[in-house]
């Protein structure tokens, strides 16, 4: 799954039109394009989470690994059946809503700012979870630490604020079915906040133990994507944050939590391994801003936070295969 943040774009180089009117019919123009696109990818993507959903909804009820065998044959039935796609709702909805959080979180940081961005552009797939995140489009330069860093903590901050309850909702939903969590070809690590809600919900019972309910599952993949987001690399929201603070010294900073991922998909899991190799190869550069001004102690304390929230998400083991690998 990628991550959900915002991508640069490059600058528009010459006149889109000669005379004002032209120019301004021309812009107008490639909004409702693009505009078409956005709602045509979010359409895609809320039809290929509804049928992972569904998927989940109808294990969940029969006391079933989230991901179990015959999934595929449940996909092609519920495609078949579009009454059933219905069960799939509640993990569609709560999935699409974090990551629509998050990247407005991005978004109207970068109208405060008047910094041109697009709208959020997500990304159906046919995986597991149905999707690839999303992203917007950063269309015009940051010339502050500060307004980069608004920008960058937004996402997450706005994101968290919306899967917070959404973790809790599910959890109340779930149930305990012992050692359920083992079971299946793929093995779920347990973030922070996760075993902490799950305590206050059910309290004495391992993880293991606890059946997520999609609308719970839905919440770890917004977890998951948050950690993700905030790695402190690149140009990931982490990485962002990580420059407002340290200026240059954030390109260091970068490959050495980069190579930081390679131990971890050594020993913990293998999946860090193609985070390394993405992040070294497509991530790391990130656009010079020259502002030396004080970021203040409200960012410092903003930054405190990202970083608690970092922890609450982050897992070393995201996913494994019950044979270890």
């Amino acid at each position: 799954m990628a991550s959900g943040g915002f991508a640069a774009e490059p600058f528009l180089t010459g006149p889109i039109e000669k005379s004002g009117h032209s120019a301004a019919f021309a812009l107008e123009g490639r909004r409702r394009r693009g505009y078409a696109l956005n709602l045509a990818l979010l359409a895609l993507t809320f039809g290929t989470t509804t049928a992972v959903g569904a998927r989940m909804a109808h294990n969940f009820e029969n006391n079933l690994p989230a991901f179990s065998e015959g999934d595929i044959g449940l996909l092609a039935l519920s495609l078949a059946h579009p009454s059933r796609l219905v069960e799939g709702l509640p993990f569609s909805i709560t999935l699409l809503l974090i990551l629509l959080a998050h990247e407005l979180g991005h978004y109207f940081a970068c109208q405060y700012y008047r910094v041109s961005a697009t709208l959020p552009y997500f990304l159906p797939a046919p995986t597991l979870i149905g999707t690839f995140g999303a992203f917007i489009r950063i269309r015009s330069p940051i010339y502050t630490r500060k307004a980069l860093f608004d920008i960058g903590v937004a996402g997450p901050l706005a994101g968290f604020i919306v899967l917070l309850p959404a973790l809790a909702i599910g959890l109340a939903y779930s149930k305990i079915i012992p050692g359920i969590a083992e079971r299946g070809e793929l093995i779920f690590g347990v973030p922070l906040i996760e075993r902490l809600l799950a305590g206050v919900i059910f309290p004495g019972i391992p993880p293991s133990d606890i059946a997520l309910h999609p609308i719970a599952r839905a919440a770890w993949v917004g977890i998951l994507a948050t950690a993700l987001n905030l790695l402190p690399i690149g140009q990931l929201d982490g990485g962002h944050i990580l420059y407002s603070f340290v200026g240059r010294r954030h390109r260091v900073l970068s490959r050495l939590f980069v190579a930081a991922l390679i131990p971890m998909g050594l020993i913990y899991s293998p999946s860090w391994l193609i985070w390394a190799a993405i992040l070294f190869f497509l991530g790391m550069k990130h656009p010079s801003i020259h502002d030396t001004s004080d970021l203040g102690a409200g960012r410092r304390k903003l930054g405190a936070l990202a970083l608690v929230i970092f922890v609450l998400c982050f897992t070393v083991t995201p996913v494994r295969m019950s044979d270890g690998f």
